[in-house]
């Protein structure tokens, strides 16, 4: 739904529960499209995040130590004397 902004302020409250139930709420200025009202995400709580974070450090120790370490990581392109093979 597109709305001027001189309508929207007599519909304020109106649009906004539009924009919480889903609808697209596009204000337009002079007929170009200006802004749109989405509705806020809910913020994770804080066992959710710590959760998260555990996950992901896991995962990065698992395949930090499956793989080859960097510093030894480009010596097949290299012979016994050093020189590039």
């Amino acid at each position: 739904m597109k709305i001027s902004i001189s309508d929207a302020k007599r519909q304020l409250t109106e649009l906004v529960r539009r924009a919480e139930a889903g609808d697209e709420v596009i204000l337009t200025r002079h007929g170009n499209a200006a802004v749109r009202l989405v509705p806020v995400k809910p913020a994770r709580d804080r066992t959710f995040r710590r959760a998260l974070l555990e996950t992901l450090r896991s995962s990065a120790a698992t395949k930090a130590a499956s793989g080859p370490s960097a510093a030894r990581s480009q010596d097949f392109l290299y012979g016994d004397d050093g020189l590039p093979g």
